[in-house]
């Protein structure tokens, strides 16, 4: 998922859906030290690359070779100003995603969490690396954001999501983790597990926001394929 660089609470309407606008451009307000050592950036896989639209295979070996992804995505995430990555967008073909909502200092959480059916601070469980996640929506209002994503650089539009999720995965080690989130961790793990699909926002993004920049995507498939031609 892409930066976020706005703040703009504005709650627009509720009709038969509630709908709020803000966090205009997903970014990090403030990155947080890096959870592992010597990580290095992997290139982001731009929309045209056949792997965005594979599902993943589902993670079976939990060891170094795991951790040193997560801690190359959550450098190259980073690096991105991003606050969410798929291993698709990567280039690899699995149910893993990273996550890094950690805010400035002092500021309110823009979530509530618990893990494990444990009430948490929201930063302790920053940042999350989630291997085979299993996403259920609870029920609760459907709010529009406007997204943006890595694999789209600047190319944002209105998603309906809903408010409130409950994810299950494997962390690094392999154990098995459930957590019940709601705002922006909510939205965030839904938008890195329709990656982990082969689904991207445009998928799920208001018509007429789609609308508006489909030129721009039609123009970045084809200059991302042409490249992928020239590599081979």
């Amino acid at each position: 998922m892409s930066h976020r660089s706005e703040i703009r609470a504005t709650r627009r309407h509720t009709l038969s859906r509630s709908t709020r606008s803000g966090l205009k451009n997903f970014c990090l307000l403030a990155p947080a030290a890096p959870l592992f050592s010597a990580a290095m950036l992997l290139p982001i896989c731009k929309f045209g690359t056949p792997v965005l639209r594979q599902k993943g295979e589902p993670v079976t070996t939990f060891d170094p070779a795991l951790s040193e992804l997560a801690a190359n995505m959550l450098e190259t995430m980073r690096a991105a100003h991003g606050i969410g990555l798929a291993a698709q967008q990567v280039g690899k073909a699995l149910q893993f995603f990273v996550i890094d909502l950690t805010g400035k200092p002092g500021s309110p959480p823009e979530f509530s969490a618990t893990l494990d059916g444990k009430s948490v601070l929201p930063d302790l469980l920053m940042p999350l690396a989630a291997a085979n996640p299993e996403v259920e929506i609870l029920p609760d209002d459907e709010w529009l954001y406007e997204e943006g994503c890595l694999s789209f650089p600047g190319l944002t539009g209105d998603v309906a999501r809903c408010e409130k999720v409950r994810l299950r995965y494997h962390d690094l080690k392999g154990e098995r983790h459930e957590i019940v989130c709601d705002g922006l961790f909510a939205r965030c793990i839904q938008h890195e597990f329709d990656h982990c699909q082969g689904v991207l926002f445009i998928d799920r993004m208001e018509k007429p926001d789609l609308m508006k920049i489909q030129t721009k995507v039609k123009q970045l498939k084809r200059e991302t394929q042409a490249r992928l031609r020239e590599l081979t």
